[in-house]
């Protein structure tokens, strides 16, 4: 057998598969923020993908992050309303027995 280690031979390809699993690492994010989307319900805008760097939605071990993709769908998700459930309040507590108070004429000719 020779002297020679294959550990070597196969050292400079480390870096090439390295790079070529960083740049399909991006692609599969940017697929997956795309299922992730649908499945909350969420339609993104066309070509919103294009613009997205990649490498945001990756986690420190190279893989998609669930993470970083809700941050990049944060603005797409329906909002809460602000104000409270109005259902019952007021001169309109009992739900629709609606009472009509009669008018006071102001005339002081009718007083």
């Amino acid at each position: 057998m020779s002297d020679a280690e294959p550990i070597s031979e196969a050292a400079p390809a480390d870096p090439v598969r390295a790079q070529v699993e960083r740049e399909y690492s991006e692609k599969l994010a940017r697929a997956e923020i795309k299922g992730y989307a649908a499945q909350a319900g969420i339609t993104l805008p066309d070509g919103f993908t294009d613009y997205l760097d990649g490498s945001k939605l990756l986690g420190e071990d190279g893989k998609p992050s669930a993470e970083a993709m809700d941050k990049a769908l944060a603005p797409f998700r329906p909002k809460e309303p602000d104000f409270p459930s109005l259902g019952g309040a007021g001169h309109n507590r009992e739900g629709n027995s609606f009472r009509v108070h009669p008018r006071i004429s102001l005339d002081v000719r009718k007083r």
